[in-house]
């Protein structure tokens, strides 16, 4: 039986992984330094947890399910104590991109990261439609990566993964490079951003007399339409008029050379930040 030291079992994420692993066919060894998540651990999930140490013994994956900001010193804290061939996963690119892992080529190293239920989906159950994170009970798509290690271990990586983030429909194999572009590049930078200019132009509809319960439903209908044919999930054009909108909306709310931000030095510079 594989298995797997979970670190950070009890926090926001490891939690959902420690539910999602739970009657899989893993031996799960949860690792969590927290009193709240080993007490939530036991109280929910009846999970007990277990030193680094004895989750380490015979491990033969560690999940580093711990902020970015903590994983170069979790994953420093554990170095010496990591075997060959043992697979080292991350649920996000920016530490391993940031070099944030032990030079030790004698590790696998695998990163996945979920898509997140997209907006556009066949949920019909409210909790799923409810579950705009997903991992819990909406639908969703996943990227991962092979870092580094032999190539017959991204079927087990992609294996883990697909029961982390169920449940899963469509799993993407890219490259950690293009992961970073994924996020924070597209995701945050761009989506992220773009959305806080959408959630302040809708404020200032309303500091201009519109009621706010008015401008939200119009804005998010819209976001519902508009998306749909942009993203070409259902087929359509735009009228005259709002092509002509979006002909001089582009060039006054967006720089001419946004599209840097895709730039590898600033991708490198915004993980930087991140971590």
């Amino acid at each position: 039986m594989t298995a797997i030291a979970l670190f950070g079992a009890g926090g926001k994420m490891g939690y959902r992984l420690a539910k999602n692993l739970k009657g899989s066919r893993f031996d799960v060894r949860h690792v969590e330094v927290g009193e709240a998540g080993k007490a939530r651990l036991k109280a929910e999930l009846e999970l007990d947890c277990v030193s680094a140490d004895m989750a380490l013994a015979g491990a033969d994956v560690v999940i580093l399910a711990v902020p970015d900001t903590a994983i170069g010193k979790v994953a420093a804290s554990i170095a010496d104590r990591l075997m060959p061939g043992m697979m080292v996963m991350a649920l996000d690119a920016a530490a391993p991109f940031a070099g944030h892992f032990p030079e030790r080529p004698d590790l696998t190293y695998f990163v996945t990261h979920p898509c997140h239920p997209p907006i556009f989906n066949d949920e019909t159950e409210m909790q799923a439609k409810k579950d705009h994170f997903g991992g819990l009970f909406a639908k969703q798509h996943i990227v991962s990566a092979l870092m580094q290690g032999p190539e017959e271990a991204y079927a087990l990586g992609e294996e883990i993964a697909k029961v982390i983030w169920s449940p899963v429909m469509r799993s993407h194999r890219v490259t950690v490079e293009q992961m970073a572009l994924l996020e924070p590049g597209l995701s945050e930078t761009v989506c992220a951003s773009l959305l806080v200019v959408m959630r302040q132009a809708m404020d200032e509809c309303v500091a201009r007399g519109v009621p706010k319960e008015a401008a939200r439903d119009f804005l998010l209908g819209h976001m519902n339409v508009l998306g749909a044919v942009i993203f070409e999930e259902t087929p359509g054009v735009f009228s005259d008029a709002c092509n002509k909108a979006i002909e001089f909306g582009i060039p006054a709310l967006m720089r001419d050379d946004w599209k840097t931000v895709f730039e590898p030095q600033e991708i490198a510079d915004s993980i930087r930040r991140i971590t």
